[in-house]
């Protein structure tokens, strides 16, 4: 565990974030939350905790500082299509300021958010089970990682997008055929290149927010 801890620390720290000693503790028990129901539930296709380390955890830790300095302050933020909570449950972790919801289709994966919620004792957190279509609401972040193809999330959550709010969608290499088919309603502002620390593959934020 103390070995995990301190990989996850080296990996947050390149990305620039300092990680609380809670908050490390916090990831990597969420990490093993993962492991644990994922023998059960099937929540993601990695089994082995490097994986989990470097696909999962701190590929979603990548997405806080573009998010600090997109939005700093208090605020909701929807996570679509969350899965085992990724990036909501990390999101969570990092900033107590933002009361986050995890949305998914699948019951099992919620339950799962919701086991973590308890275990990880984190008020600004909850996991929802429903279609993004049929919820009602405002936040002012929407986010999703790999989803679904962004003409899909963006009109799928627009009646949700509170004004003023924006949307991070979080994809691999730049989606340039799925940018030139977005809905009117939609412009991006910004297209992000991450790099994610132990991850050999390309990531980036997709920024967006509604057409004034």
């Amino acid at each position: 565990m103390t070995a995990t801890i301190e990989r996850l620390r080296a990996g947050a720290e390149t990305l620039g974030v300092a990680l609380s000693e809670r908050q490390a503790e916090q990831l990597t028990a969420y990490g093993a939350l993962m492991l644990k129901w994922n023998k059960v539930y099937n929540l993601t296709a990695l089994r082995d905790p490097d994986s989990v380390l470097t696909h999962h955890l701190l590929d979603s830790l990548a997405v806080i500082p573009p998010l600090q300095r997109e939005w700093a302050g208090q605020g909701k933020l929807l996570d679509v299509g969350s899965g085992a909570g990724l990036p909501g449950v990390v999101i969570a972790i990092l900033r107590p300021d933002l009361d986050i919801t995890c949305l998914d289709a699948v019951a099992k994966k919620m339950a799962f958010v919701q086991q973590v919620v308890g275990e990880l004792a984190l008020p600004n957190l909850r996991g929802l089970h429903a279609r993004v279509e049929k919820l009602e609401g405002r936040f002012d972040l929407i986010s999703s990682r790999a989803f679904a193809s962004l003409p899909d999330f963006f009109s799928g959550s627009s009646h949700l997008l509170a004004d003023g709010g924006k949307w991070l969608a979080m994809k691999g290499k730049n989606p340039a055929d799925e940018l030139a088919g977005l809905p009117a309603e939609v412009a991006v502002f910004h297209v992000e290149q991450l790099t994610v620390p132990g991850l050999d593959a390309e990531r980036c934020i997709v920024w967006a927010r509604k057409q004034a």
